[in-house]
């Protein structure tokens, strides 16, 4: 199943970077930008949550919460949140629950082996849970950019 606009975002429940239970339908009423990305610490994953992190205020000014997805654990996206000084959640999804509802755990390849991954994507979701925007090219080191146009 792959969802489109229009769709309603499905409902997760998972942990973020402090060992809280977070869950998207807490977000009601609210804008969100939810963001999937393969791996903490590495290169294009930083340079996309550091771009969120330094547009954060006009993203909070256009009415968006943002909330970050990976595989990786609570520990990992606590390192990363503290390096970086993010300013949002990071979900950690262990077992690729929410990366499957949303579509985007695939099949990928590098230097010719194939294995499953995070296709990195975004969400834009509105004050009712819908799906207003899907970006799949992203433009790590001006993502906000693509939010916002």
């Amino acid at each position: 199943m792959s969802l489109q606009i229009g769709d309603q975002a499905p409902d997760f429940e998972a942990k973020n970077q402090k060992d809280q239970i977070v869950k998207l339908s807490d977000f009601r009423g609210k804008k969100v930008v939810l963001y999937f990305y393969p791996k903490d610490n590495t290169s294009g994953c930083t340079a996309q949550a550091c771009n969120l992190r330094d547009n954060y205020a006009a993203l909070n000014q256009a009415g968006y919460e943002v909330i970050g997805v990976s595989k990786d654990g609570v520990k990992s996206h606590q390192k990363f949140v503290e390096k970086q000084d993010l300013p949002f959640t990071l979900i950690a999804d262990e077992d690729t629950a929410i990366n499957q509802a949303y579509g985007v755990w695939k099949e990928k390849s590098m230097y010719g082996k194939k294995y499953m991954g995070t296709a990195r994507t975004t969400f834009l979701i509105d004050e009712e849970g819908k799906i207003k925007e899907i970006i799949e090219k992203v433009d790590t080191k001006a993502h906000t950019s693509q939010i916002l146009k």
